[in-house]
């Protein structure tokens, strides 16, 4: 069966600052619909994204025959890609997440909530009296000081971490050129260097922070070798704060815009629900599969739309309203199945206490100039927020 076919090139205008009409109109069309500008499938439903999502049939590794060489000048960049649990498969996948989770507790992460709410408060306390840039000053502040801390690595690099991990995830934007890809593979060589010091360095005297626990895994024996501990921490910088700054951002601006001032039980998954800062997960299928109709061929790419699964009205009732009251609001913002994000615990609680102390502390926070998202598809971010006490 043909799947009905839609255009829209996602460095528009008028779709990076408000995609959201484009993905009704993809829902109303039905489970599935293709996209002619990324020449494959894509599911802007809920529940057609979920099950993709946990269906194993689906991968995030493309099978081995269908790949490409890596073209010479990007090498270094997609080494480290290679080692990443983000982009593995079972047995590889389990592995390495498992060694993860074994370090990445919910307890450890829970003891982190004072020294969360302490860095938030310490933040706001630099707030200047002029309007400033609330992610500049701290949707990005908080997370990559908070994730680094947890690597174990200091304060003091935050802003080199930040320009590394910019440069990186920029390969993942629409607006991606050759230019985005010479700084990702500069940022890819400087991160690795500096990790391969810190590590020797860590391993002299060791700490209770991640990376010295990823450390001694390696060094036990526990089928972790030096690229994948790399990589693993660069994943979980990377992806540790990229999604919670554009949360962060994307929440602060509806809370402001909609007169919402209390962080209530459900605030934080009504605003990864209404504005999420992920538009697009893809996978391959793994063998010939048929869904909804649709033949999917072994290799066949698929693109399950994150920004439009939660404002499916079958999953969430009257999903353009912001309710900062909804009764646990589904999305897809940290991913379903195997590849659910790791780090979700600790993006919970940064954005609840984040925003907690934001507007506990600042009750009368206006914004000063109209917000514009950048273009950055399939993240989806503001390039500020610019705002006053």
């Amino acid at each position: 069966m043909s799947l009905p076919r839609l255009s829209q090139s996602p460095r528009a205008p008028e779709f990076v600052q408000n995609p959201y009409p484009f993905y009704d109109r993809a829902r109303a069309l039905g489970p599935l619909f293709h996209w002619d500008d990324y020449g494959f499938a894509c599911a802007a439903r809920f529940e057609m994204g979920n099950g993709i999502l946990k269906d194993r049939r689906f991968g995030r590794e493309q099978p081995a025959e269908f790949r490409t060489p890596v073209p010479e000048h990007l090498i270094p960049f997609y080494e480290i890609e290679a080692h990443s649990m983000l982009e593995r498969e079972p047995p590889g996948h389990t592995r390495l997440r498992g060694l993860v989770l074994r370090e990445f507790t919910s307890r450890r992460v829970a003891n982190l909530a004072p020294e969360i709410e302490t860095l938030a408060q310490q933040l706001i306390d630099r707030f200047p009296d002029e309007p400033f840039d609330l992610l500049k000053s701290y949707a990005e502040r908080l997370p990559v000081i908070v994730i680094a801390r947890l690597l174990g690595l200091p304060d003091a690099m935050a802003d080199q971490l930040l320009d590394w991990s910019h440069a990186m995830v920029a390969m993942y934007q629409a607006s991606r050129d050759r230019a985005v890809e010479d700084r990702a593979v500069a940022a890819s060589l400087a991160f690795t260097d500096y990790l391969k010091d810190i590590i020797a360095e860590r391993r002299k005297r060791p700490g209770e922070d991640l990376l010295s626990a990823l450390i001694r895994a390696h060094d036990e024996g526990d089928r972790l070798s030096e690229a994948e501990m790399i990589t693993t921490a660069i994943l979980l910088l990377n992806a540790g704060h990229e999604a919670t700054v554009h949360t962060l951002g994307n929440g602060a601006k509806a809370m402001l815009e909609h007169g919402v001032s209390m962080v209530t039980p459900g605030l934080v998954e009504e605003i990864l629900r209404f504005d999420p800062p992920l538009h697009m997960f893809t996978r391959y299928a793994l063998e010939d599969i048929e869904i909804a109709g649709h033949r999917f061929a072994r290799g066949d790419q698929v693109g399950v739309l994150l920004g439009a699964a939660g404002l499916d009205a079958s999953a969430n009732p009257d999903p353009a309203r912001f309710d900062a009251e909804r009764v646990k609001p589904q999305h897809l913002a940290f991913g379903a199945g195997i590849h659910f994000c790791v780090g979700a615990p600790l993006a919970r609680l940064e954005l609840e206490i984040g925003l907690k102390v934001l507007f506990d502390r600042c009750p009368d926070l206006t914004i000063t100039t109209p917000p514009r998202y950048a273009d950055t598809y399939h993240f989806h971010g503001l390039e500020r927020l610019m705002v006053r006490m």
